[in-house]
């Protein structure tokens, strides 16, 4: 099924409705789009073309301004990032050739800095791993530059098959390794071209390069160890922001009655996945500092309760698409929508936010809790007040969405589940007492 199609298969009632540049034929898109079940035609669909036309503007402009914000948010971000950065590459890089120059007694250290930025500049969560990769890098380089000098000399030609022979050898047992392999071919360069030179290059290289790199994690760890609460407060809150956010636009879809709105939010919701890529380098990154930095290691818990939210909302960003799925079906069908289902929907995206805040202030989530039982109870009353096909399958997507909700707050999942139950058990009964005579 094409990304920009829906598919329903609710008894007999299978389509697909094409949305924006659809693949399926148009003619039969727009049938299925004007004409309901029982073969009349649908209120709205003799629009004009210029209606249409305005209509595509608007959403059109909403996706660019809400693309240009994030984007803007984004840079502001990798600002900050690149500026933490570059201060621990310089220092990192000082202490390094100073260390190089003043205790090694090398009058030009130019192996120890390069080590030192190296593992700086390595992404959040890779550094101790890229530190390792140097030293293994620079260990097979001059191992397999010593062994091919002995038979062949040196060389342009021999230098240049050393060099293929050491990066070919670090390929075969690293992979695309990019530290190893380049400090592998720089290690065979240096050696095969300065080795006829200058003797014993080989026992400097290795001790500058381990002395960069352990400098560089002493600066990451001790001298100016990031907050990693701060880390993953920054690159979670665009996830945040844009679930909350379209859950509420799902919610003025239903209350509303505009189909194309939830078309919209389910577009938003299925385009987080390079948010969701920077959240996973972020707790990568988090858990490195809280290993590494003595000055971090209270912050520890804190990480490990964010690690485990964060792959329940994961799971309730998937069932917030299929609430914006489903409600654009049950609006395209022209079902009912009780008052309780849209309030029900803005609910969880209340209890989202709420989730951000208690979890970045280090408050218990009681306040989390509490809005996702009232949002599973407007649910249950709106399945009582009745709804069709689709309004029930959003309601089933909300309940499974709010019982995830609640397992990242620490719920266990026996424990979220009864609670949900018992909310739209509660729910239920509450309009069903009211309708009883007496």
């Amino acid at each position: 099924m094409a990304e920009d199609t829906f598919e329903g298969d609710f008894g007999d009632r299978h389509f697909v409705m094409a949305l924006g540049i659809g693949r399926t034929c148009w003619a039969c898109a727009w049938y299925e789009c004007s004409v309901s079940p029982d073969g009349r035609r649908r209120p709205g669909v003799n629009r004009s073309r210029l209606d249409r036309v305005v209509e595509h503007v608007k959403a059109t402009a909403a996706r660019v301004r809400g693309r240009g914000g994030r984007a803007g948010r984004l840079r502001l971000n990798q600002l900050e990032v690149a500026l933490v950065i570059s201060v621990q590459a310089g220092l990192a890089a000082a202490l390094a050739w100073a260390i190089g120059h003043d205790v090694l007694g090398n009058p030009a250290p130019i192996f120890a800095p390069s080590a030192a930025v190296g593992t700086i500049v390595a992404a959040l969560g890779q550094r101790a791993h890229r530190t390792v990769e140097l030293l293994l890098g620079v260990g097979l380089g001059i191992a397999t530059t010593d062994f091919l000098l002995t038979f062949l000399g040196t060389g342009f030609w021999q230098t240049g098959f050393i060099v293929g022979c050491a990066i070919f050898a670090t390929l075969v047992l690293f992979g695309r390794s990019g530290a190893a392999v380049g400090q592998a071919g720089g290690t065979a360069v240096l050696l095969a071209t300065l080795a006829p030179a200058q003797k014993d290059l080989e026992w400097p290289r290795i001790v500058e390069t381990m002395v960069g790199g352990v400098v560089g994690l002493v600066v990451v760890a001790l001298l100016a160890p990031l907050n990693p609460m701060r880390i993953l407060d920054r690159d979670a809150a665009p996830i945040f922001q844009c679930l909350a956010g379209q859950l509420r636009e799902v919610s003025a879809a239903l209350a509303t009655g505009d189909q194309q709105r939830a078309v919209r939010a389910l577009d938003a919701l299925r385009g987080m996945g390079s948010d969701l890529d920077r959240m996973h380098q972020a707790l990568s990154g988090a858990e490195e500092v809280v290993s590494l930095a003595p000055a971090r290691w209270l912050r520890r818990q804190d990480v490990e309760r964010f690690a485990r939210a964060t792959a329940q909302v994961e799971r309730v960003i998937e069932h917030s698409r299929g609430v914006a799925r489903r409600s654009a079906m049950a609006l395209q069908y022209n079902e009912p929508i009780p008052p309780d289902l849209p309030a029900s929907v803005g609910q969880l995206a209340d209890a989202v936010e709420l989730l951000r805040r208690e979890h970045r202030a280090g408050r218990p989530t009681e306040r989390t809790r509490h809005t996702v039982r009232d949002a599973v109870y407007k649910a249950g009353r709106a399945r009582a007040l009745g709804v069709d096909e689709f309004g029930d399958a959003v309601v089933t997507q909300l309940r499974t969405a709010a019982s995830d909700l609640l397992r990242a707050t620490g719920c266990d999942p026996t424990s979220a589940n009864r609670e949900i139950r018992n909310e739209m058990q509660r729910g239920e009964d509450s309009v069903r007492a009211r309708g009883k005579p007496g």
